[in-house]
């Protein structure tokens, strides 16, 4: 996230926070000292009302950050890396280096947040009951009660990307036995939700000619942008999913014959085409033998190209990355995430060599679907 800085890792997993979480550390700080202070007149003076709603602010953003500890422990606990926890405006996300592999695990890893939360409430809240403390303190751990009491609901709300939207994503999931169906489904309800929000916050304007509720409407544009990405996620992810490397191969392959004459090569796949400094050479059979590349043909005088066949020139062909014509695409992009690769060789039905896919290929077949 943009903006964020690492301050450290937080049981092996790396802890960030948002410039803009200082904002609302500060509001909050005033907030609740303001609050306190108001409250409680005759026990708190000075500064303490505010050194009290700092420590109001910083125990509730605890409380977010085990929000989001209870999602990356269920989720390390499937096999599942967390690449990281970020605390920001809105709260915290916990980054995860993949998927859960069945709509069961998704399920359990959206709930955990909101459980710790109701956890944490009904913690705070006996606290409050049992001790039977009163005074600033008091107020303080009510609030807290009531903050994870509100936390845990807001996240159930059914809509990405809040939890309740991947509960929701799970559940179509399981109904559906397709995950990109879950995902756009919650996305679309996650949408309807960020209006609701964004009108909600304008009606004071609208009814009663008054100031606008701010930061309903930054809820809703919040809910709002994420939902459309993961809508637009979901719908690129589900493309992708039902096409292979085959439909993907890139136009112009660059696939030659072992006997071609130097000439034949230069005159059909060099002369007037898309520039290109390497071609691969295969058997008969489609097998791949090796590489020629194009500016080896300098070596050897153009009065003998009729006569010098490709196999003269060619190289033998260094490890490459290799997936089957009929691989899904969407195993083909992580290929070339993880692999930190633009190229792909693709074979078909005994190891022939049937054509090269790149990150253009995948781009330009996408933009046809869509």
């Amino acid at each position: 996230m943009n903006g964020s800085f690492r301050v450290g890792n937080l049981f092996g997993i790396p802890f960030f926070i948002n410039s803009s979480w200082f904002l609302v550390l500060g509001l909050l700080t005033l907030n609740y000292g303001d609050n306190l202070a108001t409250q409680f007149p005759q026990e708190l003076n000075g500064i303490l009302p505010w050194v009290l709603g700092l420590i109001t602010a910083l125990l509730l953003f605890s409380s977010v950050l085990a929000h989001e500890l209870g999602h990356s422990f269920v989720a390390i606990s499937q096999g599942i890396e967390v690449k990281s926890i970020t605390l920001f405006l809105f709260g915290g996300l916990a980054s995860l280096d993949r998927e859960s592999k069945t709509p069961a695990e998704a399920f359990w890893v959206a709930i955990a947040g909101p459980l710790v939360s109701l956890i944490l409430f009904i913690l705070f809240a006996a606290i409050n009951f049992s001790i039977g403390i009163s005074g600033p303190i008091a107020s303080i751990i009510q609030l807290l009660a009531y903050i994870n009491l509100a936390l845990a609901l807001f996240n159930l709300i059914p809509g990405l990307p809040l939890d309740g939207g991947n509960i929701l994503k799970s559940i179509v999931w399981k109904i559906t036995n397709n995950p990109y169906k879950g995902i756009i489904f919650a996305s679309r309800v996650g949408q309807v939700f960020g209006w609701l929000a964004i009108i909600s916050g304008l009606i004071p304007t609208v009814l009663f000619s008054i100031f606008p509720n701010f930061w309903n409407i930054l809820i809703g544009l919040f809910l709002l942008q994420n939902a459309s990405r993961s809508a637009q996620y979901g719908e690129i992810q589900g493309t992708l999913a039902s096409l292979t490397a085959l439909d993907a191969i890139v136009t112009n392959n660059p696939i030659v014959s072992e006997n071609l004459s130097l000439r034949e090569f230069v005159n059909e796949f060099v002369i007037g085409k898309e520039a290109r400094k390497e071609f691969l050479v295969t058997n008969e059979t489609g097998q791949l033998l090796g590489k020629i590349n194009v500016d080896d043909l300098k070596i050897i005088n153009t009065s003998e190209w009729p006569i010098v066949q490709v196999k003269e020139l060619m190289k033998p062909v260094t490890k490459m990355e290799v997936v089957t014509a009929k691989t899904p695409l969407l195993e083909v992009v992580s290929l070339f995430e993880q692999k930190q690769i633009n190229e792909l060789t693709v074979i078909g039905e005994n190891s022939a060599l049937v054509g090269l896919i790149d990150k253009s290929s995948i781009k330009g077949l996408l933009e046809k679907k869509s």
